[in-house]
């Protein structure tokens, strides 16, 4: 059974500065991490592989720095890992990152899975799982919570919805997104945190994917963003003492006088 792990790195803080002219994250130097709902699509892929067997190929999109990402998902067990880094992708939205990922993952060939976080803590979108899907061909169930069941080309997996949970029958091969309830992950053994540092980690750019330049990074990107800033702050509020009558009236008084009723 193939398996392909989607991860990202992404800041550990959220003390981080904006590119003024792109619209990007300035990531060089930001102490980074493995995306939090991506831990619980790597061990779910391990266990899914304990269970069947095969391999599991964990693949990012991002600059040389996320390499170290893939390494913490080789010491958790993961068997190779690739890494997609070109300046040509740098800038890309939901877009422009599922078409470079989806490119990688045909270079690669055939798999059964595709497994990724729901969504990611610098962009918490949701998009990239869906989109990647659509770009491959192949069909997917977002919100998972739980694999119930996996037959030889199929699986059903149980999504949480607005009233409860729904159970959805899904041939193989599929992409699935996750959330962190589908499992609690593992962490990394000293012996395979050794063997991670001595795996290599392939790279793929720009000329290994092909293609038009103007369909990754900035120039792929139909969004944009145009301004980010920080809400103000909330007022403090007041507390008005007293009786429950007095208080209505009081209350009422100062509606009244900010001509709110």
């Amino acid at each position: 059974m193939r398996i392909i792990v989607c991860i990202k790195q992404v800041p550990e803080t959220t003390e981080v500065k904006i590119d003024s002219e792109k619209g990007t994250l300035v990531r060089d130097g930001v102490p980074s991490e493995i995306n939090l709902l991506d831990l619980h699509a790597i061990e779910e892929g391990i266990r899914i592989k304990e269970k069947f067997g095969g391999q599991i190929t964990v693949i990012s999109m991002g600059p040389s720095q996320a390499e170290e990402a893939i390494r913490d998902a080789l010491a958790m067990g993961c068997d190779e890992g690739y890494l997609l880094t070109d300046k040509a992708f740098a800038g890309a939205d939901t877009l422009a990152t599922s078409f470079t990922l989806a490119r990688g993952i045909k270079k690669l060939g055939g798999f059964d899975f595709i497994i990724c976080g729901m969504k990611t803590t610098d962009g918490d979108t949701g998009q990239v799982g869906p989109w990647l899907a659509h770009e491959l061909g192949i069909p997917h169930v977002a919100y998972i919570n739980k694999i119930a069941e996996i037959g030889k080309n199929y699986i059903v997996a149980e999504k949480l919805v607005e009233d409860g949970v729904e159970a959805i029958h899904c041939p193989i091969p599929c992409l699935i997104t996750v959330l962190k309830g589908i499992n609690d992950p593992r962490l990394p053994s000293l012996k395979l945190k050794i063997k991670a540092r001595k795996l290599e980690i392939k790279k793929m750019g720009l000329q290994d994917l092909g293609g038009e330049a103007s369909n990754y990074g900035l120039d792929g990107s139909p969004t944009r963003v145009v301004e980010v800033y920080s809400p103000n702050p909330p007022q403090k509020g007041e507390i008005i003492e007293g009786i429950p009558k007095k208080q209505a009236d009081v209350l009422f008084k100062k509606l009244k006088e900010l001509k709110i009723v």
